[in-house]
């Protein structure tokens, strides 16, 4: 089954550190590229985050916001890292020495990182619930990622059963035209000289019917269309070689469109470009 590289994703957590909410959104992009908004309480996760994401996605551009909503309690219950605040306070006492009239503030000391820590907060228990909802957030993802693949399949192979049908109706007319074309040919020999080879023109129509034989650009479009059922079906990240199907797709209804010496032959490959056009669009959100 494809995926599709739109989603959108959010779940939440609730713990004695607060409220964690984690957000996940998905757009097509040829690569995969992500970014990340995270509290600064959570920045030691991120290298772990861009892993976990590596592993479950292959391609979009995935915007990932975290936010951490502390408790009252939490926020209130703080205290002094004794440790931290005496290294600090060292180093304004020397910088005091040596710039004799400065003034310390003691807010600005307690402002240093590190000085102060919520008493209540628990960082390895912060981290731990961090990857847990990153991770459910991250399989919620997926699973719509995978849904809307679903849709998108359908869709395509409605286009690739109505292609196939146009392939199947071309191919019907081919003795039809060829019949046409030897006709037409003998029919303005006939209006030249009676000395004419006959032998020779003979040749040259089998030579003009080659050039117009289109049995081999109908055989490599059922082929492409056959591909692209078995790539849908694989099961594998599928979005660039579906782009490279329709490409195929599209050269060889152009070649078939100038080929054509068929008024109907000409009305369908127009119909087989509209519906490979079709796929293209819906092809450039698949994973």
């Amino acid at each position: 089954m494809i995926a599709s590289m739109t989603g959108f994703a959010r779940r939440e957590l609730v713990g004695s550190w607060g409220t964690l909410t984690c957000e996940l959104r998905s757009v097509n992009h040829r690569y995969l590229e992500p970014g990340f908004r995270l509290p600064e309480e959570l920045r030691p996760l991120e290298s772990d985050l861009r892993q976990l994401l590596g592993k479950n996605l292959k391609r979009g551009k995935i915007d990932c916001t975290v936010h951490l909503r502390g408790t009252q309690a939490a926020e209130r219950e703080l205290r002094v890292d004794e440790v931290a605040l005496s290294r600090v306070s060292a180093a304004v006492n020397q910088v005091a020495r040596a710039v004799p009239g400065s003034t310390i503030d003691a807010v600005e000391v307690l402002r240093w990182p590190g000085v102060i820590e919520s008493a209540t907060q628990d960082s390895e228990a912060l981290l731990g619930a961090g990857r847990t909802l990153f991770q459910q957030t991250l399989d919620e993802l997926g699973a719509m990622r995978l849904r809307e693949g679903k849709r998108l399949g359908e869709l395509i192979e409605q286009r690739c059963a109505g292609l196939s049908q146009l392939v199947t109706q071309v191919r019907a007319r081919l003795p039809e035209i060829q019949n046409r074309v030897r006709t037409r040919l003998h029919e303005r020999v006939a209006e030249l000289l009676a000395t004419i080879d006959r032998e020779r023109v003979e040749q040259e129509v089998v030579l003009q019917l080659q050039r117009l034989d289109v049995a081999e650009e109908l055989d490599r479009l059922t082929g492409h269309i056959e591909e692209t059922r078995r790539v849908m079906g694989s099961g594998e990240a599928a979005g660039r070689r579906l782009d490279f199907l329709m490409q195929e797709l599209n050269r060889e209804a152009n070649t078939l469109a100038s080929k054509s010496q068929d008024l109907e032959t000409t009305r369908i490959t127009v119909d087989m470009k509209v519906l490979i056009e079709q796929m293209r669009e819906q092809v450039q959100n698949v994973e």
